[in-house]
């Protein structure tokens, strides 16, 4: 569910007590731990950190017009839910998952790039703070550009 939410002060604010605090915690965890180059915004309804238009002027392929979407956090209605647009696939998406089961003993319920948190208590914090660190601005941009890349020629081919 999207948030209308303007500012990410008013998404917080605007969160029952128990979500408020898990939610704070990981974005706490976030931004002391990701690379710098992003940016924090609302972003699809969400906390969003984003590569800004300053660093990649093409923006996000399908809306121009907006930032680069790179992590999302947000409140559902039985979640929280984590989207790292990095954990697609390839070797960062295979390090997760072994450091998960090192991590916690919670199931990792997880689709392709979101990581959904039933109970605050399953949110596995440093390992969050790990997972951020490990892309930057540049390297997402690379591995954005190459996923698009690969998926228009698979469009030409059809």
């Amino acid at each position: 569910m999207q948030s209308k939410a303007k500012t990410v002060s008013e998404y917080l604010e605007s969160l029952p007590p128990d979500r408020k605090k898990i939610v704070t915690d990981i974005r706490k965890k976030i931004k002391s731990n990701l690379p710098k180059g992003f940016k924090e915004e609302m972003s699809y309804g969400m906390i969003g950190f984003v590569v800004p238009h300053s660093v990649y002027p093409k923006g996000y392929h399908a809306t121009p017009q907006l930032p680069l979407p790179f992590i999302n956090l947000a409140s559902q209605k039985n979640y929280i839910s984590l989207y790292h647009m990095g954990l697609m696939e390839g070797p960062l998406l295979d390090w997760f998952r072994a450091e998960w089961k090192k991590s916690t003993t919670s199931r990792l319920d997880m689709g392709k790039c979101c990581i959904r948190f039933k109970k605050p208590e399953d949110v596995p914090l440093e390992l969050i703070g790990e997972l951020v660190k490990k892309m930057t601005p540049a390297q997402w941009i690379e591995k954005y550009e190459a996923s698009v890349s690969t998926q228009e020629k698979k469009r030409k081919k059809a």
